[in-house]
């Protein structure tokens, strides 16, 4: 089974409410689908999100760099050289982690299709269901409120509270989600590198205070700034994730080395794919800590991807793959079935698409 070419489309689809973060405001998916065909009839599906004020990527960006570089760096190369394709993908082109994401998923969709499996059980098998929270866009907290009750109406039992964008309201916001949706709840909190490092240790101290058990805090200041990160960790009781600060395997070596954070949130669309997240995964495990997997806003196509990496690893205790329950329409056939706040993976082979 050898690859015979890369074909690269479009990928839409509206969301149910505006995606606010402290980053961005988006009404709607725009995102690039990657299809990777072999001599003998085979299509591996991938996508790629731009999301250009955390990757650098654009739409054109990612089309451009698939066509141009990673393309003609895999033709012709067979499926089973697994190690040689995800090495000529990686060094065809600096960064690009996302147009290298969506080849790698389709690589590996591929790949299970030759060994008739799913893809999980390829990678692992380590469980069959997943448990996601779902995002709530930051808004004022009248708003925050009635749109953490509808997302518990659906029956999502885990909430991931957008903040960052107003720091003076933040704890306003969070209390009151806690005391509208009560302790059974859990609470997550992405502040979406939104707070200065003395900022984050006040507001995230002041949640403490007020009682209002939240889980984890991800990325509190600059990816960049993991001075700030050490500094917002040891002063904090609550768990900080790092995501914007983690897109490598080195990444995260440093971010373990330097007690900068005491969680990891792989996302395939900055680690470049499966391939690149199962080293981040590999080596916080070697160090007890614990990952999430996370998604930026995709459609089921890679969130499915996602889904089946992380159904494959141990190390994974958190889930945050709510692309799909922010859409509209589900415009994709197949794959696991995203029920609400559950994730089942099935026994179609590959990713397991139908069309």
């Amino acid at each position: 089974m050898k690859i015979k070419d890369i074909i690269v489309g479009k990928v839409e689809a509206p969301l149910i409410t505006p995606f606010k973060t402290a980053l961005r405001i988006v009404h709607s998916i725009h995102n690039i689908a990657v299809y990777v065909h072999t001599d003998d009839g085979q299509i591996g599906i991938g996508e790629a999100a731009p999301t250009a004020a955390i990757t650098g990527e654009t739409l054109g960006s990612i089309s451009h760099a698939i066509e141009e570089y990673i393309k003609p760096a895999v033709i012709g190369m067979d499926i089973e050289e697994l190690t040689a394709i995800m090495e000529r993908i990686d060094s065809s082109i600096y960064q690009n982690t996302s147009a290298k994401a969506a080849v790698d998923m389709a690589v590996y969709d591929l790949l299970a299709k030759h060994y008739q499996t799913p893809l999980y059980k390829l990678l692992g098998g380590y469980r069959k269901e997943l448990i996601t929270d779902i995002t709530i866009s930051v808004n004022d907290s009248e708003e925050m409120v009635k749109d953490s009750i509808a997302a518990i109406q659906r029956g999502f039992q885990i909430l991931k509270i957008k903040v960052g964008k107003d720091p003076a309201g933040d704890v306003e916001r969070v209390v009151a989600i806690r005391d509208a949706v009560g302790h059974a709840i859990t609470l997550r909190v992405d502040a979406n590198q939104g707070w200065t490092p003395k900022q984050a240790v006040q507001i995230i101290g002041a949640l403490e205070d007020a009682g209002t058990n939240v889980e984890l805090v991800e990325q509190p200041v600059h990816c960049h700034d993991l001075v700030g990160m050490q500094f917002v960790t040891a002063n904090t009781k609550t768990n900080i994730l790092a995501d914007e600060s983690v897109f490598t395997a080195k990444d995260a070596y440093t971010i373990i080395e330097k007690r900068a954070a005491d969680l990891i949130n792989i996302k395939l669309m900055k680690s470049g794919g499966i391939y690149q997240a199962q080293k981040i995964c590999h080596i916080a495990e070697a160090n007890d800590i614990q990952c999430m997997i996370g998604c930026m806003l995709e459609t089921k196509i890679s969130v499915s991807a996602a889904a089946h990496f992380a159904a494959s690893q141990k190390n994974i205790t958190m889930v945050d793959l709510d692309g799909p329950s922010l859409c509209v329409k589900d415009p994709i056939a197949g794959g696991p079935k995203f029920e609400n706040d559950r994730i089942r993976m099935t026994d179609a082979v590959g990713v397991g698409f139908s069309k």
